[in-house]
């Protein structure tokens, strides 16, 4: 009997037929994707040199016009090849080529391997040819990816307000040059729960501006500590001249714990500084503390220099702070310093030792002199555990302008307590980060340079130090605004650069706040105009502008019922600016504590 013919072999050509017509209708599409570039080293994809040293640069050529970074200006900043530096929280390698390597890598696209896992992506760059700017990816030990966008300010012409080192001279291929430079780094938010595994550069944008990375890092999560206490840097200031001296410093925390580390920062510097040794004691009185004050490490040493624009934490110590109870925090200081970044306005007295040599053992007081209404260095102290921390940016009133120095009557220390003394809401750090006469709109301190203005950059050039780099910071609330439209800035222009806050915090996961502007008629500077912008911009931050997750109504609190204009006369401090010490307390028990709650 006939056997029927197999059909198998029919079924699989025609499979193999359309298999084969569907791969020709999708062959543009899918050979114009090439294939994904294995991640290399930073250092292996390097192609230009941007760093020149010796007389005549050797050959180095950041910008195509035989102009590059001076490699002894770096050093003298404390930036050696190889050394690694500390900047916005992350820890970065600087290049180490050989003689006559390439030492940077124009962006176009590479992909470099970058391991880690953390809250950002820090890049240390500069830009030639203007501002450069561009997108890349981030891929993920998952698998996932997310975009991110970079750009840098021009190497010669950029702001120095963003920079994290400025130089005083260039390599030029007729000899160093006097001419300002500027390396910067800039940060980008990444997925917190998973480990980064490659990064994808911009491509090369049109035009002539090139990015030029010469480090790439991941910041560590600061997950496990509460920021407790810190202070903002203002500017650099012209200090003592103090030559082997120990200052002793006192800072109120927040939040307490049974492990502390303390943050010392360079910023805005043009040259490195030297911390012999430091400790921490439990303050008694004035500058005595109660018992031996306990040495600090750095490394598992006992002392540390800072690069300029570098920043450290202290080892992890075992000491109990107790939350509202002052602590003295000593610096011995070997050099001669003449100049370092501060924080003005302290309110809290601050002592320098009369001898020199090493005093930060000391229990005793005697030999320290009350000189210091600043905070110099010092920037932060962290505990361990807690819930994450609240960041307030501000003026001179979240300074506590006006109110008693070493009385802790700020709105913050208010805050800070009302927390503390509640179950609602768990009691959260508060970190002030607030810097006199500061504004949205304008840069009071230019960025580098001994300056006796303190006010500052504007917020926007010092969000990722002042507050995407604190520790644990999950919700900020933004007041400032006022000083802007007294210096003749319009409502709509403290709107957008409101709005820009808001968004880039919440581009981070941070939950954002705003605080309506107080009133200030009758002090200087407050014509009926000015208030007229003021009450705009406040109606617009009632009825939802800005996207702030929720605003806390510090006008309401304070005003005059009668002379909305106004300051309550029992809460104005006398200048008709600055609230009291008692309208204070009325701002810090506006603020709802459920809105406080971390997304």
């Amino acid at each position: 009997m006939k056997q029927p013919r197999p059909r198998r072999p029919l079924r699989t050509a025609v499979s193999l037929l359309v298999v084969l017509c569907s791969a020709a209708l999708l062959g543009t599409a899918s050979t114009a994707i090439p294939p994904e570039s294995p991640a290399r080293p930073l250092a292996r994809l390097f192609d230009n040199r941007g760093i020149g040293a010796g007389a005549h640069g050797g050959g180095a050529d950041l910008d195509g016009h035989g102009r590059a970074l001076s490699a002894e200006a770096l050093r003298d900043a404390g930036w050696s090849p190889g050394a690694r530096v500390t900047v916005a929280g992350t820890p970065l390698r600087l290049p180490a080529p050989a003689p006559g390597a390439p030492d940077n890598v124009r962006a176009d696209g590479q992909r470099v391997r970058v391991t880690g896992r953390g809250d950002a992506l820090a890049f240390l760059v500069t830009a030639t040819g203007g501002r450069a700017h561009g997108r890349g990816t981030v891929t993920y030990a998952d698998g996932r990816r997310s975009s991110y966008r970079v750009e840098a300010p021009d190497w010669r012409t950029g702001t120095l307000a963003t920079s994290a080192l400025a130089l005083p001279r260039v390599s030029t291929t007729e000899g160093p040059r006097k001419a300002r430079a500027a390396l910067y780094v800039v940060t980008v938010p990444l997925r917190h729960d998973v480990a980064v595994r490659a990064v994808t550069l911009p491509r090369a944008p049109l035009g002539p501006a090139r990015l030029h990375v010469f480090a790439l890092g991941v910041r560590p999560s600061t997950n496990g500590w509460t920021g407790s206490w810190s202070a903002a840097t203002a500017a650099r200031m012209r200090v003592g001249p103090w030559q082997d001296r120990t200052l002793r410093l006192v800072v109120r925390p927040s939040v307490g714990g049974e492990r502390v580390r303390l943050r010392f920062d360079n910023t805005f510097a043009a040259s490195p500084v030297r911390i012999g040794r430091a400790s921490v004691a439990v303050r008694e009185k004035g500058a005595s503390a109660r018992a031996k004050p306990v040495p600090l490490r750095f490394g598992g040493r006992a002392g540390v220099t800072l690069a300029a624009g570098a920043q450290v934490r202290s080892d992890p110590l075992p000491f109990r702070v107790t939350a509202g109870k002052d602590l003295l925090v000593s610096v011995s200081l070997p050099g001669r310093v003449t100049s370092l970044p501060v924080r003005t306005a302290a309110k809290q007295p601050g002592y320098v030792a009369e001898a020199a040599g090493d005093l930060t053992g000391r229990r005793e007081g005697s030999g320290f002199a009350d000189d210091l209404d600043y905070w110099p260095l010092l920037t932060g102290l962290d505990v361990a555990g807690g819930p994450g921390s609240v960041v307030a940016l501000g003026d001179s009133t979240t300074t506590g302008a006006k109110t008693r120095t070493g009385a802790d009557e700020r709105w913050t220390d208010a805050l800070a307590a009302r927390l503390r003394a509640q179950d609602t809401v768990p009691p959260y750090g508060v970190l002030n980060q607030a810097l006199t006469a500061n504004r949205l709109l304008k840069d009071r301190y230019p960025g580098a340079g001994e300056n006796e203005d303190t006010s500052g950059v504007r917020l926007a050039h010092r969000l990722d130090r002042d507050l995407f780099a604190q520790s644990s910071a999950h919700t900020a609330l933004v007041f400032l605004g006022l000083n802007d439209l007294r210096w003749g800035s319009s409502a709509a222009e403290v709107r957008d650069a409101l709005g820009e806050v808001a968004r880039r915090a919440r581009a981070r996961g941070v939950r954002v706040l705003a605080a309506t502007l107080t009133p200030c008629g009758g002090s200087d500077r407050c014509a009926p105009a000015v208030d007229a912008r003021r009450r705009a911009v406040n109606a617009w931050l009632r009825g939802g502008g800005g996207g702030f997750d929720a605003v806390v109504d510090f006008d309401r609190a304070v005003r005059d019922p009668e002379r909305p204009g106004r300051l309550l006369s029992a809460y104005d401090s006398g200048d008709h600016l600055h609230p009291n010490a008692e309208a204070l307390a009325r701002m810090a028990d506006a603020v709802d504590l459920d809105a406080l709650r971390p997304r």
